[in-house]
């Protein structure tokens, strides 16, 4: 079949790269795709945001399967596009419909979608410009320190730790007043902090019945030892070493199985990935936050343990089959670090032509924020590549993962060296 990607990070890079072996893949296309992912498929000038482009596109190469990678689209309704055209209603799209989405879209939503099923979370409460003076006086006494989320979409930059109470109400005034996020933070949730360690769970769901995924832990900060500011992700592991068998259990019938039941209660049609951001806190699971896609760089880590054809798993999520499905687990570890731009995630530089990328001897070389221009590989984005190396056990795999980030090099480079050593 012809298939259609939508994306252009390294998540994407993955999928491409795993959904290319299956051999139910007969063309794979990439919008826009990235400098890498013309090695697994043909990239397509097209912003997976153009609903129009993408009909015309679809229409034209005969497309049989639509997989959308990141999550703005399909906030933005992409799912939804497809059904109510006639001509495109009967193409399968792998990502939820908008009233799903927003399970990611808002944070308000999703807040009151966890506390209307039970389903463990921090406590919470959501103010607007409106309510800024009961914001602020909630805020009084509060525990510290206390977490502020932007409600809708902030490019992974919409969550605030603040320490005091004094930065926690000029933050929250700056959000409410001043529009610092935008429309995104036109809804401000006020969070528990929550103390305990951070995982991600991951389920395909073709709406009635899932397959739990690889889970795995990412690390968010730019310095060695999770130091400095938040980024997208510095590099991720799977499995998690802390995560054993009976947690794990405990996730699936406290946070997912309720959550699956939530959604077919409210009565929303959910085909898709569900990405659970968890914090075991004791022995016991907190849900944060939903995601209605994969996340980035944790599916570097995920996809490479996946034995199954993929695109059989999302041709079983479109008919509504997974419960057909036995997923099969690589018993392998695998580590994913990331590779970025010099000044990364300030202000960060493009068009550094890159080497090595050849010279690595373990590992998978995901391309994120790379172009190719005249047969020469740049860099075109803050994460530039993410390198994953799978192997007997997480320290092979942290330590060759490592060594080859190390032989590729581009002017301004930076990657952190202790990615998971935190875990052994």
């Amino acid at each position: 079949m012809n298939i259609l990607l939508l994306g252009s990070g390294g998540r994407e890079s993955a999928f491409a790269w795993k959904m290319s072996q299956s051999e139910q893949c007969s063309k794979l296309f990439i919008a826009p795709g990235n400098g890498g992912t013309a090695a697994y498929g043909k990239n397509v000038n097209l912003n997976p945001n153009d609903f129009a482009a993408i009909k015309t596109f679809v229409l034209t190469e005969k497309i049989e399967l639509v997989v959308v990678g990141p999550e703005e689209p399909l906030v933005n309704g992409i799912h939804d596009f497809f059904l109510a055209d006639d001509k495109l209603a009967g193409i399968p799209v792998i990502g939820p419909k908008k009233e799903g989405a927003i399970l990611e879209g808002s944070k308000d939503f999703s807040k009151e979608f966890m506390a209307r099923h039970n389903i463990p979370h921090p406590g919470s409460k959501s103010f607007t410009k409106d309510t800024l003076a009961a914001g602020l006086a909630y805020l009084e006494n509060h525990s510290l320190p206390v977490v502020l989320k932007a409600d809708g979409l902030a490019a992974g930059k919409g969550v605030l730790i603040c320490e005091t109470a004094a930065d926690a109400k000029a933050e929250l005034t700056l959000m409410l007043s001043e529009g610092k996020f935008g429309n995104a933070g036109a809804i401000v949730v006020i969070e528990e902090f929550l103390t305990g360690i951070e995982l991600s769970v991951f389920v395909l769901t073709d709406g009635d019945n899932y397959v739990i995924l690889p889970e795995a832990k990412d690390y968010k900060r730019i310095g060695q030892g999770d130091t400095g500011l938040n980024t997208g992700g510095m590099g991720s592991v799977s499995p998690v070493p802390f995560a054993d068998e009976k947690f794990l259990k405990e996730v699936e019938n406290s946070i997912i199985i309720p959550t699956i039941n939530g959604l077919k209660k409210d009565k929303i049609d959910y085909t898709g990935f569900i990405f659970f951001g968890l914090f075991k806190v004791g022995d016991k699971p907190m849900i944060i936050e939903y995601n209605c896609r994969m996340g980035d760089p944790e599916t570097q880590s995920v996809i490479p343990r996946i034995e199954n054809d993929l695109v059989e798993l999302f041709i079983a999520a479109s008919k509504k089959q997974l419960k057909d499905v036995q997923l099969k687990i690589s018993p392998k570890s695998a580590a994913t670090v990331v590779i970025v731009a010099g000044g990364y995630p300030g202000d960060y530089e493009k068009g550094k032509a890159m080497t090595g990328i050849d010279n690595i001897r373990k590992s998978l070389a995901f391309h994120a924020g790379t172009i190719a221009e005249g047969g020469i590989i740049k860099s075109n984005g803050g994460r530039v590549l993410a390198v994953t190396s799978l192997q007997d056990n997480m320290f092979e795999a942290l330590q060759s993962a490592t060594a080859d980030a190390a032989r590729i090099y581009f002017d301004g480079k930076y990657f952190r060296e202790d990615i998971g050593f935190d875990l052994m």
